[in-house]
């Protein structure tokens, strides 16, 4: 035991915020956060419903403190679990509802009370005049497997599930699965996919509550608490997989269903249809009510938050798949946050979009509940892929800071900005652009003509006059001037040449000069450049000799090239004065 708690110190990084009260990495509880919670029977216990291996031990667990405390087999998976009261009647003590396949199996006092059944769906009349000509014989097992799939590809109601798996079997097995079910009525049964709880007519914490559930056909039912019928039907686009349920039943309700298409939707009171609907990028995984808003897990690594009527309002990135969430609700201090699951063994607490608190984990978590627990108020309960359960209790000197602890912009980067509202000078303003769209239109392009061409003369004069050289490459920005000094007939060119970049230094550049050898000599045509450090002006100096007396100048064009190409970096075009003597030679 020494090992366990020593390895669960070194995997925890919020020790400074949470105790760590038990961890069994063997206590063999498989689960998911809408098959646990909690109940108060006689004191406050925890509920569970154990998926075992899967095919069997699928059990009710109830426990005590650390320890079981009973046990109850159940015939099928558990799909979720709440803990109700169901009347006003004393002692007053919650049921536990557990949705399994087609039923809800209530239990109180930890024994079986009742057990609802969904109601049967509606069979397809062509399917049942082919189970009924397969009755009396005359059709044979692969005409009836032909008719059958016809039925399967063009019927609007769907087959029952003894004819689906009559298509599944190989031809030697359907004679004698036929003798053994055409005597029996066709049922077409569906099965519940999300359980959640609605209070009847009162928001207290022991009110008396209705069941709402959701079924794999995309209806929604809620319940009446005590004679189990149905109250209200509700129908989705599609399955239903996550539930959210908040208010009354005969005041106002929302419920906000994540389907399996990808949506969420909204479904209020007096609607049968949903209200609104947020489509998503990716599926969702986890959804979680905080508040007036929703936020949603998804399996593309991020979190969105959404305001009740489906508004987009943040999205935060996560380091890796979400595994479960759920909220934490701390009354007594006003706080709320969202506890995320991940896949790399962490537990994040985000308050909005702001990371708040990590938590380390020895295992890969997949259930989470947050509640009063015992005498505590904040204790944490979560299972672990490998069938552990780790039990965390929350300092009572615990301080969350609203400052996110994940990398990247501040806060005040999402905080929205106090734009005012539209004056009249505006929306007058909006109307004559409104009335005079073309004119504007065709005003502002002949401005931008206009802005163009001056651009473009502007350009051609630097050209022409050399004023402004500079380098037409953005690998090599380069900046150049001339200057020529003297009255001839010898004069001094000078090369200003500067490295416009930010940090990068230039390396292996030459300049070489052409003129017209009959009007000027030079006595060095080529240099070698060195190093062009940021920043700094490199001036380079030659001397330009003019041989003719008839009072004429022209142009020494100057190239910037890199050693080895022939295509010139830099190209300056400069004018020289005319030469008042003549050359001595």
């Amino acid at each position: 035991m020494s090992s366990v708690s020593h390895e669960l110190k070194d995997t925890s990084v919020a020790s400074s915020k949470w105790l760590d009260a038990h961890y069994d990495p063997v206590a063999n509880l498989y689960t998911f956060s809408s098959c646990i919670g909690e109940s108060l029977l006689h004191e406050l216990h925890l509920v569970v419903g154990d998926l075992g291996t899967g095919v069997c031990n699928v059990k009710l667990k109830v426990y005590r403190g650390t320890g079981v405390l009973s046990e109850s087999t159940l015939l099928d998976l558990p799909t979720g679990l709440v803990s109700f009261l169901m009347d006003l009647h004393e002692p007053r003590t919650p049921a536990i509802a557990v949705a399994s396949g087609p039923f809800i199996y209530v239990y109180k006092n930890l024994r079986p009370y009742f057990k609802f059944t969904l109601p049967s769906l509606e069979v397809n009349p062509l399917e049942q005049d082919v189970w009924s000509q397969a009755k009396e014989d005359m059709i044979d097992p692969m005409t009836l497997k032909e008719m059958l799939e016809g039925l399967r590809d063009k019927a609007e109601i769907p087959l029952s599930v003894r004819s689906l798996r009559f298509l599944m079997l190989e031809p030697q097995e359907m004679e004698n699965f036929v003798l053994l079910h055409k005597e029996q009525p066709i049922r077409r049964q569906t099965v519940i996919t999300c359980i959640g709880m609605l209070k009847k007519n009162m928001a207290d914490e022991d009110a008396v509550s209705c069941l709402v559930i959701g079924t794999e056909n995309g209806d929604v039912y809620i319940l009446d608490p005590e004679a189990f019928t149905i109250l209200y039907k509700m129908s989705l686009p599609s399955s239903p997989t996550l539930m959210d349920v908040t208010g009354q039943f005969d005041v106002e309700f929302r419920i906000t269903v994540a389907c399996r298409n990808g949506n969420i939707y909204i479904l209020r009171r007096d609607s049968p249809k949903p209200k609104y609907c947020i489509e998503l990028s990716s599926h969702p995984v986890g959804l979680v009510r905080m508040g007036k808003n929703v936020v949603v897990g998804c399996t593309h690594e991020t979190l969105h938050g959404y305001t009740q009527k489906g508004k987009k309002l943040w999205t935060a990135y996560l380091p890796a798949p979400v595994t479960t969430m759920a909220l934490m609700d701390l009354p007594t201090r006003g706080f709320q946050a969202v506890l995320v699951g991940l896949a790399n063994c962490e537990v994040h607490m985000y308050r909005d979009k702001n990371l708040i608190s990590t938590i380390k984990t020895p295992d890969v978590v997949t259930s989470i509940c947050f509640g009063r627990y015992g005498r505590e108020d904040g204790t944490l309960i979560m299972t672990t892929k490998g069938g552990g359960l780790i039990v965390k209790i929350l300092k009572r000197t615990a301080v969350f800071d609203d400052r996110d602890s994940a990398p990247g912009p501040p806060i005040a980067q999402s905080i929205r900005l106090n734009v005012p509202k539209k004056t009249k000078l505006y929306v007058d303003q909006t109307l004559r652009e409104r009335e005079n769209a073309v004119a504007m239109h065709r005003a502002f392009q002949m401005d931008l003509s206009r802005l163009r061409l001056a651009a473009a003369r502007a350009y051609v004069k630097a050209l022409e006059s050399s004023l402004t050289p500079m380098s037409a490459s953005l690998t090599e920005p380069l900046k150049m001037n001339a200057v020529v000094q003297g009255l001839g007939p010898s004069f001094k060119l000078t090369l200003n040449i500067q490295n416009t970049a930010s940090c990068r230094p230039v390396m292996n550049l030459a300049i070489s000069f052409l003129y017209d050898e009959n009007l000027y000599s030079m006595r060095t045509a080529f240099f070698k450049i060195p190093l062009l450090v940021p920043g700094l002006n490199y001036p380079i100096d030659t001397f330009v000799e003019c041989l003719s007396d008839k009072g004429i100048s022209d142009i020494i064009k100057v190239f910037v090239l890199r050693e080895g190409k022939s295509a010139p970096l830099l190209t300056a075009h400069i004018n020289m004065p005319v030469s008042e003597g003549l050359a001595l030679n």
